[in-house]
């Protein structure tokens, strides 16, 4: 991960950025460095120390648990409408989990102390940042209920219809075996679902590049879970000013 040679999107492109008051952004901005997350960098791993947030404009990061064994699933993505590393404003200050980038792209970082500095003002920065970890707490929560009872068709729906509203286009790239490694599922499973996808006209899929075609058909096709997050992080983010 290093700092970008040219010009990045601005930091209003992330969501919470975007939403904060006149005079927090101002004093954020100074400190808030440009940077690119190419895909499979590692942002965090699981127990080490929060230095830096992450607020992602373009790129797409995964949180994963990670087992034992070495087994591992997505519990978790942040793009453009949120913020890495809540353990670190939360209390826990080191990271229980794995955070890999899944989608390469661009965003921002901040110092931690920083952070800290402006959560404990108490103001505006912390109730934003505390709505979102609701809605963060949602989607994890949302992902363990999924993986338990749903198909791995709608699991896979539910990913891509996800992974979509935080990208500016309709097309993925991702492998099926990197796909399975996010669900936390065997990759034939990912073949077969994605195969029954492409067949019903809802995706194309070639080497590594997967093009939603009909994203209505995708959302008729998804279990709950996905309306669940969506409806929640609307609901909390939505009303900024009442908010801040």
């Amino acid at each position: 991960m290093t700092a970008i040679a040219s010009a990045p999107p601005g930091p209003k492109q992330n969501h919470l950025l975007a939403a904060l008051p006149v005079d927090v952004f101002a004093r954020l901005l100074p400190a808030l460095e440009p940077i690119s997350m190419r895909l499979g960098d590692v942002l965090y791993e699981s127990g080490g120390q929060l230095s830096y947030v992450y607020f992602p404009t373009s790129a797409i990061v995964s949180i994963h648990h990670v087992m034992e064994n070495g087994a591992s699933a997505e519990i978790a993505g942040v793009g453009n409408e949120g913020v890495l590393g809540i353990s670190l404003f939360m209390g826990g200050n080191n990271m229980p989990n794995l955070a890999t980038v899944q989608t390469a792209g661009q965003g921002y970082r901040l110092k931690g102390t920083l952070m800290m500095a402006e959560f404990n003002r108490a103001g505006p920065m912390m109730r934003l940042l505390l709505r979102y970890t609701q809605a963060l707490m949602t989607q994890m929560s949302q992902t363990a209920v999924c993986n338990r009872h749903h198909s791995v068709e709608q699991q896979l729906c539910r990913w891509l219809l996800l992974t979509l509203d935080r990208l500016p286009s309709n097309e993925l790239i991702m492998t099926q075996e990197l796909i399975a490694g996010m669900i936390g599922v065997r990759r034939e499973g990912i073949t077969e679902a994605a195969g029954n996808l492409q067949r019903a006209g809802l995706i194309s899929y070639r080497r590594g590049h997967i093009t939603v075609l009909d994203r209505t058909g995708l959302e008729q096709l998804t279990c709950e879970c996905y309306n669940v997050v969506k409806k929640e992080f609307q609901r909390l983010l939505r009303d900024v000013d009442t908010i801040i």
